[in-house]
């Protein structure tokens, strides 16, 4: 019996022995595992309607959308209709037609770990088709004498230069920030360079939809847009442990 007993607390040292000789961890990992949402963004422009209430002689919309591919990397892209009408000195002239921009957005925004806000910078490529219509224009008469207060005037008469198309670059600078859930208030400054432009013999394009004026001797534009959007989410992914505890760590 005494044997028994002694085996029993051989066995007992023994595995007490084996316990402490384990580290302890004091700080265990959170095992929760961490993921990002990935989808689809569908917005508007804001600026357009706006200009289209306060400009008289200017209707446009323009619709927005953007597809997380990466944690860092979107496609992107724009979709509008523009119709404008100009005064010049001597002519009078309008403008109408669509554009479709694409391309992508990188994300230069590091996020805290739930924020999905962005800072971005990428590019567009971009096509327009449109139709100008010369609604009426003067002659230039350096005389002045049959006309001393004004230029002559040549035409009443309308006319139509349609099939027009052009095409351009953009870099994009913008910003998105998540004011609800899922709701996404943004705004991006465009600097595009004209790459083709068709345009008809008898009368120049002047105004392009999705590009802007055009200027003499120059194939720049300046745009902008100001844009809510929804976001979608169709997956989500898990993030890598070094990406998780990057968030964390801010």
């Amino acid at each position: 019996m005494s044997r028994f007993f002694i085996s029993l607390a051989c066995i007992a040292l023994y595995g007490f022995t084996y316990g402490q000789s384990k580290p302890i961890d004091l700080q265990p990992k959170d095992t929760v595992a961490r993921t990002d949402k990935y989808g689809i963004r569908l917005g508007v422009d804001l600026s357009r309607p706006v200009l289209s209430f306060a400009t008289d002689g200017y209707t446009g919309i323009e619709f927005v959308a953007d597809y997380r591919l990466t944690k860092k990397l979107w496609l992107a892209g724009e979709l509008g209709n523009e119709e404008r009408t100009d005064q010049e000195d001597l002519y009078n002239f309008t403008t109408s037609g669509s554009y479709l921009k694409l391309g992508v957005d990188y994300n230069t925004y590091q996020n805290w770990y739930g924020m999905h806000n962005s800072i971005t910078v990428g590019g567009r490529y971009a096509f327009s088709t449109f139709s100008q219509t010369l609604n009426n224009y003067q002659v230039f008469d350096s005389d002045r004498y049959f006309s001393p207060d004004g230029f002559v005037l040549g035409s009443d008469e309308s006319e139509e230069f349609s099939g027009l198309n052009a095409s351009w670059l953009e870099m994009v600078v913008g910003m998105k920030a998540e004011l609800f859930a899922n709701i996404y208030l943004g705004a991006s400054i465009r600097l595009a360079h004209l790459v083709t432009n068709s345009e008809d013999d008898r009368f120049p394009n002047l105004w392009i939809p999705g590009f802007n004026k055009i200027t003499d001797n120059s194939k720049w534009g300046v745009g902008y847009n100001y844009s809510i959007s929804y976001f979608l989410p169709l997956y989500k992914k898990a993030k890598k442990q070094q990406e998780a505890e990057t968030d964390e760590g801010q």
